[in-house]
Order: C-alpha cells, then structure tokens, then sequence
C-alpha cells in the first residue's frame, strides 16, 4: 500500500600475555613496582541494544514473516529485474509512465485512489536523512543506513538529479521504526523538515496492519508540481526481502512516480508484489521522469509527444 500527499580469540590473547609477564618476572633486583591499571565493568560503556517491543510489534513482525514467506512461495518478490519473460516496448513504456506518473494511488487520507494529475518531480537536491527507531536493533540500523545510502547513489545516477544523504538539513527524511517509537520519528521529521508539520504526517501514524510502508511527498513551493519535502516510513517489523523492497519503493515513488498499475511490467510500481527490487524498467520511468524535455507541471497530454520520444530512444526501437 503507498502513498503520497502534496501540502542486520580471548584466551590466546589472555595466554599470551601472562607469557610475556612470566618472562618479565623475576630480575635480579627487586624493582620498583607501579601499580597497573585495569579497566573496571564500570569503567566500559553499556552495549547498544534495541528496546524490546511490544506484543503488537512482535505480532506484526510475526505477521509480515508469514507474507514474505506465502509470496516467495508463489514466486513472488524477484530480484532480477526483468528477463526474457517480461519483455516491454517502448509503446508498453509510454503507457506505463502515464498511469504511474500522472495519477496518484490514493487520496491525502488513504480513502481511495486519487485522481489523474500533472507530473511531478523535485527540482531541487535531494537530501536524504535517516531515522531509526529505539527497537531496531544496531546491526540492522548500519545495514539499512549502508543499503539506503547505495541506493540513493543509484538513483542520482538514474536520474541525473543530485539525491544524497545528508547529516543535516534534510529535505526527505527515510524513517525505519516499529509500531512503538514510529511517532517519536515523526516528530523528529516534523521537526527537522521545514514546511512538514505533525497534523501533515497523520496519515503515517495510524497505519493498517496490510501497509508495510508508505511516503508522502509534499510542494510547499510555489509550484503545486515540484515536490519540496518527503517524508517515507518503513516499518521496522518487516523482514529482510520485504524491508529492502520497501525501501526501493518508497525511494522511487518519493521521486515522483506516484502511482501503481496492474498492468506495468516488470516493475515494483505494481501491487502484485512479483518484483521485490527496481528493475530495467523502473530505471527508464525513472530516466523519463527527470528527462529535461519534460517539465514539472506538464499534463499527460502535453508530455505524451515528449514521452514517445524518449521512450524510443530509451528501448533502441520503435515504438
């Protein structure tokens, strides 16, 4: 379900060391001994660990473990980005790009599909900042942070629009939390990105239990079509495949293809969850997108001339 709104050798040192005392030992003149300091336990930092969770949390982590495993079992989430199966034109691509990038998904409170619209995408720099929640634990924190900042390189590479991620000053903030301290991270956005306020992030507190993650992206400019601000949350609960899948996702919808189709292929944009990872064909919507020829606020109608254009040269044929 997306969206989008626009407002993971002690005792031979120990041996040693007592070698290396045992031959010291013993000179012919009583020396002078100093003391010798040892750290104390109080004297080490505590280890970093994830809060525990809540029965909740844990029931819903339990929960999206069953759904990754039930669509892997179907054949689901692949992460070859398209084959020889999944063959597209650049007709299929044009088409594809309309309906992903001139409708939403969903209305501003997730209440049904939103309405055909102009193109949107940023103008400025992307600046990525992470947030994790107190219950995700260390190792899964520096592996989410390693993936997010890789693909946040390869998107600014797809693209050709500077995406980076940043230490301060923000503009996207990429939230990983669980049902326990996903507020708190919200207010931490709301805090950090100028223009996202608390009420404007209602629709990421309450999700339901068949959301896995979500992104709303907002135009706090002049232009109702340039995106200014972008806030994604990704449910901490999520398994390994379901949790990267997310992030894909929610990266690229952030960017501006803000709708799903049943009917592109390959491609994530799609909510039969067949393709877990952006694939071949992504990249190109992707490409079309931040093409200059096109331009922030351009209808469907206006850029389709464009679009074909573009596409042909994208696929090396006809279209």
């Amino acid at each position: 379900m997306r969206f989008e709104v626009f407002q993971h050798r002690r005792g031979m040192m120990a041996g040693a060391a007592l070698a290396l005392l045992t031959a010291c030992a013993a000179p012919p003149v009583a020396p002078t001994l100093k003391p010798i300091a040892r750290p104390t336990l109080a004297a080490m930092p505590p280890p970093v660990v994830a809060k525990p969770t809540s029965e909740a949390s844990a029931k819903l982590r339990s929960y999206f473990n069953q759904i990754q495993q039930a669509q892997l079992n179907s054949g689901l989430l692949r992460r070859d980005g398209g084959g020889p199966d999944t063959p597209f034109t650049a007709d299929m691509l044009v088409r594809n790009f309309e309906k992903i990038a001139f409708y939403n998904e969903y209305n501003a409170n997730l209440t049904g599909h939103g309405d055909k619209t102009l193109m949107r995408r940023w103008e400025s720099p992307v600046r990525m900042a992470i947030v994790f929640g107190d219950s995700v634990p260390p190792s899964e924190q520096q592996a989410d942070a390693a993936t997010i900042r890789t693909y946040a390189a390869r998107l600014a590479g797809i693209t050709s629009h500077p995406i980076t991620v940043v230490g301060s000053a923000p503009n996207f903030m990429v939230i990983v939390a669980g049902e326990d301290d996903r507020d708190t991270a919200l207010q931490e956005a709301a805090r950090r990105i100028p223009g996202v306020t608390p009420a404007s992030l209602a629709a990421l507190r309450d999700l339901r239990r068949d959301t896995y993650c979500i992104v709303a992206a907002y135009a706090g400019g002049a232009d109702p079509s340039v995106y200014t601000a972008a806030v994604a949350v990704i449910r901490a609960e999520n398994p390994s495949l379901m949790r990267l899948s997310c992030i894909h996702e929610e990266l690229a919808q952030g960017l501006g293809l803000a709708n799903d189709s049943p009917i592109a292929r390959p491609s994530i944009f799609n909510d039969d969850d067949e393709f877990a990872l952006l694939t071949r064909h992504d990249e190109k919507l992707l490409q079309m997108l931040y093409d200059p020829r096109l331009q922030a606020g351009m209808s469907a109608e206006q850029a389709a001339p464009i679009t074909r254009i573009i596409a042909r040269e994208l696929t090396g044929g006809p279209i």
